[in-house]
């Protein structure tokens, strides 16, 4: 499956960002990249990534989500990964990103702790 990235204004300056498919390295995980980087650009410092749709990512999606934190912090924001699978949330865990890549339960319990 191609991945497919929607993006959702919920106020200024802070948007949910909702993934379908695998993040790993290639054409889509690049597009996705570039979408990230407007929304920040854009004047979207809080982002919550909606990784409900993911089933699996790879080192270069990982890459990818650890980058746009960084930029997000770099903006006065912050990134929150919400509806994290057990197997993602394991790779995130067992890199040790999690400090890095924050997860909630929820969409509302993300944009919840970005308040």
């Amino acid at each position: 499956m191609i991945l497919q990235v929607e993006f959702e204004e919920i106020k200024p300056g802070t948007a949910v960002v909702s993934f379908t498919g695998a993040l790993t390295l290639g054409t889509s995980l690049h597009t996705a990249d570039q979408r990230l980087q407007q929304a920040l650009e854009g004047g979207f410092p809080k982002l919550v990534l909606n990784m409900a749709g993911v089933p699996y990512i790879d080192s270069a999606g990982l890459g990818a989500l650890i980058h746009t934190s960084g930029l997000a912090k770099e903006n006065g924001g912050e990134l929150r990964l919400c509806g994290v699978s057990e197997r993602v949330a394991a790779l995130i865990k067992m890199t040790r990103t999690d400090n890095l890549l924050p997860m909630d339960i929820d969409v509302e319990a993300s944009l919840a702790a970005l308040a």
